[in-house]
């Protein structure tokens, strides 16, 4: 049977602070992670499934609930771990940059755009940063741990970044206060590795 383990975060726990506290990290990860991860193998195993490969997993997953929660919380916090770094933030630069130039107008823009859509989910989710089939990159939610690789998703474009706006990825350090926390999430953001997602996809 597949069988999938927990990734290490790719930093310390206390290395994205002051942003993002050790305490979230601790239990973000090794609590919340850990339990989709531990969920996602026990559903895999119920259904039998052998393919090891996400998009052949979330392929048929309308009607497979706790393949779709879990196999997407699963993997969704992974993406999401990588699309931060101790040291991230500013802006890109290179391609990504004129890329993002090109798709809203300006760095700036597109900060605003990803801000509100990220606020505006309503609930628990995802605000991505994907790119489309005309070369252009766009920023669309999803809900609960619902991702592109899901037939039960509309929007298919590929992310190059992602921010998790369920409550427990910002509670302990903003409370209620979601837009505060998006807005420091931009102080976190691993341009490098954005860049090469962008990269590996065109």
């Amino acid at each position: 049977m597949a069988k999938f383990e927990l990734p290490k975060l790719p930093y310390e726990y206390d290395s994205l602070e002051p942003y993002i506290s050790k305490e979230t990290l601790v239990l973000h990860h090794d609590k919340h992670h850990q339990a989709y991860c531990d969920k996602f193998n026990a559903a895999i195993e119920a259904a039998g499934i052998q393919s090891e490969n996400f998009a052949e997993i979330f392929a048929n997953v309308a009607s497979k609930p706790a393949l779709r929660n879990n196999g997407g919380g699963f993997w969704n916090h992974t993406f999401y771990w990588e699309s931060m770094s101790p040291n991230g933030g500013g802006q890109p630069d290179g391609d990504l940059l004129e890329l993002i130039n090109i798709s809203f107008g300006s760095f700036a823009k597109f900060k605003e755009e990803f801000s509100a859509s990220a606020a505006a989910v309503f609930g628990s989710g995802w605000t991505w940063l994907g790119l489309n089939k005309e070369g252009r990159l766009i920023i669309y939610n999803t809900a609960n741990q619902d991702n592109y690789m899901m037939d039960i998703c509309n929007n298919k474009e590929k992310p190059i970044l992602v921010i998790d706006v369920w409550e427990h990825a910002y509670y302990v350090d903003y409370q209620n206060k979601r837009p505060v926390y998006i807005e420091q999430f931009f102080n976190v953001i691993n341009w490098t590795k954005v860049s090469q997602r962008l990269k590996d996809l065109q």
